[in-house]
């Protein structure tokens, strides 16, 4: 039996592009919200375009990030359009989700202060680049200005290498993860509140980016020389990183000292779990370099799937390096059932990472054409309702 899902009573109003608000959005639709998606009706979301692959004209990641929501057209310098627009999320909206530049909304009246005074009950999130206050609080950007600027380029990849960044927008799609912790934190609130009165909430990519580095921001803030760039490895955990094995490479994290000595026997390296310079982590971390050089002589002696055997054996976590179509592959991905296709069956994606007593949330619909729902603004035109 299909558990209800949480949020069916409640209605998003999504005026977002590209993937940080989008990504929010598809989180709420699949968690059962109505999600409304306010493009612009000249260029629709920019992400639309984002691709190849097309899916029948949408980029593949339009389609991953907006199935499911409705999509209604605005034209922002139309004072008429704007009205009915602000009309509809007066009476409608639960929730407004917006990652457009910084002060574009409140030009148009659709502001959060703005709505906010009008309807009290409104959840309003802001998504910005670099947050609400300080000097760059007005400056737009993408994912990679956020892994530049928070350091997090700095510490990625091998020492030597030209500069890399994680590539997936990870600021972007964490962005979006803490507009939904936020707005359901503010729906909870007001739930509680007899006055049933919302919040605005403030996320961006320069805090969440910020977020993701909280181990070396607090390593270095407790006196700690800069991070290296360590390539697989950690900078607190040893063994915890790929090595080379005789045919091909594998990862293993030995996160522990209970781990690292069931490592040594598997390895028929006893006399590594007793050496004092490696008996405990710390140790292990100060005198890497020398460990590190001994285990992969030895990791080199075997193929991988021997040592995944060998160390699977003892419950050490390792795994092969996958390439995307073995992961799609996998009887594992294949077992949690976690990629699903739209009901039209046009397009494959990722659900939600999460289950409710088992069951996984569907993917919440279609992906809507560009302005597939105009007739929400436009509710007394002889305009066809697509969905009756």
């Amino acid at each position: 039996m299909i558990q209800p899902l949480p949020l069916t009573d409640i209605c998003v109003i999504e005026i977002g592009h590209s993937i940080a608000a989008p990504y929010a959005g598809q989180i709420f639709s699949q968690l059962g919200a109505r999600v409304i998606k306010i493009e612009s009706s000249t260029t629709g979301d920019y992400a639309r375009g984002w691709g190849p692959p097309f899916i029948e004209g949408a980029a593949a990641l339009f389609h991953a990030m907006n199935n499911g929501k409705q999509s209604i057209r605005a034209d922002f310098s139309d004072k008429d359009c704007l009205a009915r627009l602000r009309a509809f999320i007066l009476e409608h909206a639960d929730v407004v989700i917006q990652n457009l530049k910084p002060g574009n909304l409140e030009g148009h009246g659709l502001g959060a202060q703005a709505l906010t005074a009008e309807q009290p009950s409104l959840i309003y999130c802001n998504l910005g680049a670099f947050g609400a206050n300080g000097p760059l609080s007005d400056k737009p950007g993408y994912d990679p200005l956020a892994q530049a600027y928070s350091g997090m380029m700095s510490i990625l990849g091998h020492e030597g290498d030209a500069m890399s960044r994680v590539p997936l927008s990870l600021n972007d799609m964490g962005t979006g993860m803490w507009t939904v912790i936020g707005v359901l934190s503010a729906l909870r609130t007001r739930d509680a509140d007899l006055l049933r009165r919302g919040q605005i909430v403030d996320v961006s990519l320069y805090e969440t980016a910020l977020a993701w580095m909280m181990v070396p921001l607090s390593d270095v803030l407790a006196g700690a020389a800069l991070p290296k760039r360590n390539g697989s490895s950690s900078p607190n955990i040893v063994p915890y990183q790929v090595f080379d094995c005789a045919n091909r490479a594998i990862l293993v994290a030995a996160g522990n000292d209970t781990l690292y000595a069931r490592l040594c026997h598997a390895m028929e390296l006893p006399a590594l779990a007793q050496d004092p310079r490696f008996i405990a982590n710390g140790g292990r971390v100060e005198n890497r370099v020398a460990l590190i050089e001994l285990l992969q002589a030895r990791f080199k002696e075997l193929p991988a799937q021997t040592w995944l055997a060998k160390l699977e054996a003892v419950s050490i976590p390792c795994g092969p390096i996958q390439t995307v179509d073995r992961v799609i592959a996998n009887e594992q991905t294949q077992a949690l059932d976690i990629l699903r296709t739209t009901p039209d069956g046009k397009a494959t994606t990722v659900a939600l990472p999460l289950s409710f007593n088992g069951q996984r949330p569907p993917l919440a619909g279609n992906t809507p054409t560009l302005g597939e729902h105009d007739y929400l603004l436009h509710p007394f035109t002889h305009q066809t309702n697509p969905e009756t």
